[in-house]
């Protein structure tokens, strides 16, 4: 089975899914933020479980990247995307500065194809930097 998207007539699978979570790398790792903004639902809702904060909104999002400090990179290494246009997960190798780790994320979509949900899962628990308060919530 395969979704309509919006009731343009486009149909969202697999491929789509795939190429929505590689612009979206694309966008951030270029930090165009309009480009990245683009990818996401209005109301996505981002959570990091090792440092327990979860950000709700496209505007609070994208402000959460913009302001995020230092040199940061993505690789991506794998995308696993469902048939039905609605799921992918994905690994990459995440660099700030020269060091590499590894990185899980969860990418849940909308009827329209747009990013509605983002879990990123990290090596190792941590606290998060200070400086982000304003933009998450913690639990």
């Amino acid at each position: 089975m395969t979704e309509t998207a919006g009731g343009t007539g486009e149909t969202w699978g697999a491929a789509e899914v795939r190429a929505a979570v590689e612009a979206y790398w694309a966008a951030a790792d270029a930090r165009d933020w309009s480009t990245f903004a683009a990818t996401l639902a209005d109301d996505i809702v981002y959570e990091l479980p090792q440092s327990r904060e979860r950000i709700r909104g496209k505007e609070r999002y994208v402000r959460f990247n913009r302001e995020y400090p230092g040199e940061r990179h993505a690789r991506i290494e794998r995308i696993v995307a469902d048939g039905e246009g609605r799921q992918a997960a994905v690994r990459t190798l995440a660099a700030v500065g020269p060091d590499e780790r590894p990185a899980i994320h969860f990418f849940a979509f909308d009827a329209d194809g747009m990013i509605a949900g983002v879990t990123d899962f990290r090596p190792e628990p941590y606290e998060p930097p200070a400086g982000r308060e304003h933009l998450v919530e913690r639990y």
